[in-house]
């Protein structure tokens, strides 16, 4: 999917892009690759490959849900930026909140919004635990965003204390598990979640599936979650 290809495709979605968010997405696949040759941000690198499964496949988070394009969205583990930065171009007045424990990451992050032009992101070196029991940032944001970081049963005690009452989890996986979601359901209730569906699509070069796990935060979290840095990974609530 090339550059022009992307710009099509979305607009056959719904979604119109201009001249400034199409050359926001260029300098992006520009920094990505010039960045990655110092430090490991991906292992796609060819251009018609980060705009088919970076940027299209981190775009269709607002296609498979109906995102309001002013919430705070709040991504954990976000990488080089997937999926809140192409949704922060496409959606210019969404609130970006990006948290990941690799300071390198953060400092990419911080050239790339930069030179983008972005308004509306902060960025933030800590750990996802830690983050979640900062009272800043504890049930304050409308989404969180999860992508690849870790299996269900993780993530939800990592990014639902995060979610205020009402809002939303969206994890966002390459392929369907139901075990992954069964292993789940424990963590999703203890963190005050329900698990709400199950979308799946394709992308639109290759086929590839894609999943997105919708879960609504309806209660509170309780103070004790998340627990210490790295316990959610070794002692997952079962």
């Amino acid at each position: 999917m090339l550059p022009e290809e992307f710009r099509l495709r979305l607009e056959a979605d719904g979604i119109q892009l201009d001249d400034r968010q199409m050359a926001q997405f260029a300098d992006y696949f520009r920094l990505l690759v010039e960045w990655n040759e110092k430090m490991n941000l991906t292992a796609i690198t060819e251009e018609k490959e980060v705009y088919l499964k970076h940027f299209y496949d981190s775009v269709m988070l607002a296609l498979a849900v109906r995102l309001d394009p002013t919430a705070s969205i709040c991504d954990v583990g976000a990488g080089a930026g997937f999926p809140s930065i192409p949704l922060k171009i496409v959606f210019p007045e969404l609130q970006v909140t990006i948290v990941d424990s690799l300071n390198k990451r953060i400092t990419f992050l911080t050239h790339l919004a930069e030179t983008l032009g972005l308004t509306g992101v902060r960025l933030y070196h800590d750990r996802a635990e830690t983050f979640g029991q900062n009272k800043a940032f504890r049930e304050s944001f409308d989404y969180v965003t999860a992508r690849a970081v870790a299996r269900l049963n993780v993530l939800a005690e990592l990014c639902l204390p995060l979610v205020k009452k009402d809002g939303f989890f969206f994890a966002l996986k390459a392929a369907k598990s139901d075990e992954e979601l069964a292993e789940a359901k424990p963590a999703i209730a203890a963190m005050g979640g329900k698990f709400m569906e199950e979308i799946a699509m394709s992308l639109p070069v290759g086929g590839d599936e894609r999943h997105f796990l919708v879960i609504q935060k309806k209660k509170e979290t309780p103070k004790k979650y998340p627990r210490k840095p790295g316990l959610p990974n070794k002692q997952p609530i079962k």
